[in-house]
């Protein structure tokens, strides 16, 4: 009896504790890919409310960037500290980086983790237009002739926004324990650092050579997430990878660079050639869809306005070549301006964000060679002769067909014309325009 109560005892602990198991955790895997901007923000923010409503127990970002646009950075950083999902930063794989607004994404996360063979820092911000402070030697500001510091005006922008970036990035070091001195040197220096270095300095919390490696490692973590503390329970977790639905995919390619500059041009020329060919539709079309899609991309990149400018003016002067012909002045200087404001178009300095110098020069080579068939073409036409008007029937052979008293008609290329001339013709006769008056020809007499 007694061994029948115990084996029912035992059956009770055992089914109590798999019923009463807790299922598997579950944790959602984001990928920081390439430069970061409005698509890559949009990307997390919907990965971050999925992981809320799925009550997944974290979220891993895998970076793997070389920076981007602040106003993106601040607003996923904004995301992250936000939400009540614990998010792990895990710089990964091996050769992959956390650069420029990759650090301060990786100083925002709960938790800090890198791949053996990666590296972070360079976290200089980049103000669009320019204005960054020049470093002075030994780092101290620049002297009056009294040898009293004194602030540069001309610097004065650029220090505000590394002082402000300064104390953003202490502020993230500062909430999760990292190490704070660092991140200032890599705002001010731009200090990088490799995955070794950045765990024995205190800005990672751990090196992890795989994903499965960094759970196992971080599994029973206490955390403070959103004001409470949690406990990450990573260990065997299923991760489920948030894919790029088809509009953040759309926006990623659309606020491409270069192909913002490709619609810029195909918006622009399109435009004019409705224009040279009024009811056309097509180009018209094409045209103005592809310039609002190009100025909805310009208005959210670092776009140098200086550089616009002058790719307007250049295809100005492109038109004014063809429509007041100048012998090539101003087509040249049309092609020369719109090459330079391709160039300067998007700040340069922007990690991720510039256009692709091939694609300018072959739509600057293609629009000079245009310019040089143009000039060719008109070069040629002054030395032909002329085919139509007035000008045209000068030197013309001609049959006088009835003439009297010094007038009469004759056949002139293929039509009827009253003619004045010499007394002595007479019908049948060849004769030779001299001039025209009006809607006579003065004709005179071909000697055999």
């Amino acid at each position: 009896m007694r061994r029948r109560l115990l084996f029912l005892l035992i059956c009770c602990v055992l089914i109590a504790r798999v019923v009463g198991a807790s299922p598997p955790a579950s944790g959602y895997l984001v990928a920081i890919d390439g430069p970061i901007g409005p698509a890559m923000a949009m990307h997390l923010d919907k990965a971050l409310e999925q992981a809320q409503a799925g009550q997944a127990g974290f979220v891993v970002l895998r970076i793997d960037t070389p920076g981007g646009l602040d106003t993106a950075m601040r607003g996923m950083i904004k995301a992250i500290l936000a939400s009540p999902v614990p998010v792990i930063c895990y710089v990964a794989p091996e050769g992959a980086r956390a650069a420029s607004a990759g650090t301060y994404l990786l100083y925002a996360c709960h938790v800090a983790a890198m791949a053996p063979a990666t590296n972070l820092g360079a976290a200089t911000p980049v103000p669009l237009g320019g204005g960054m402070p020049r470093p002075q030697p030994g780092g101290g500001e620049p002297e009056s002739a009294e040898g009293e510091a004194r602030p540069d005006p001309a610097d004065a922008a650029g220090r505000k926004v590394v002082n402000d970036a300064v104390a953003y990035i202490r502020s993230l070091a500062e909430k999760h324990g990292r190490n704070a001195d660092w991140a200032e040197s890599a705002v001010r220096e731009g200090a990088s650092i490799s995955a070794a270095m950045a765990l024995e300095k205190g800005v990672i919390d751990l090196v992890a050579a795989s994903l499965p490696e960094l759970l196992t490692s971080i599994d029973g973590r206490q955390l403070t997430v959103a004001g409470r503390q949690t406990t990450l329970l990573t260990a065997g977790a299923r991760l489920h990878e948030v894919e790029k639905d088809w509009r953040i995919e759309f926006l990623s390619i659309l606020t491409n660079p270069t192909v913002a500059y490709m619609l810029l041009l195909a918006g622009v020329y399109g435009l004019l050639l409705e224009g040279y060919n009024p009811g056309a539709i097509f180009p018209g079309v094409i045209g103005a869809i592809s310039l609002l899609l190009a100025l909805f991309a310009l208005q959210i990149l670092p776009v140098n306005y200086a550089g616009l400018g002058l790719i307007l003016l250049g295809i100005v002067l492109i038109i004014a070549e063809a429509l007041l012909p100048s012998f090539g002045v101003l087509g040249f200087g049309g092609v020369a301006a719109f090459v330079i404001g391709s160039v300067m178009l998007m700040d340069a300095d922007v990690p991720g964000y510039q256009i692709n110098l091939m694609v300018i020069a072959g739509v600057g080579a293609t629009a000079a060679s245009l310019m040089l068939l143009t000039v060719y073409l008109l070069m040629r036409s002054r030395k032909s002769f002329v085919v139509t008007g007035e000008d045209a029937l000068v030197g013309a052979m001609a049959q006088v067909m009835d003439y009297t008293d010094g007038s009469g008609w004759a056949w002139v290329a293929s039509e009827q014309w009253r003619v004045r001339g010499p007394r002595q013709l007479k019908p049948g006769d060849t004769v030779r325009v001299k001039a025209v008056d009006g809607l006579t020809l003065i004709i005179e007499a071909v000697e055999d």
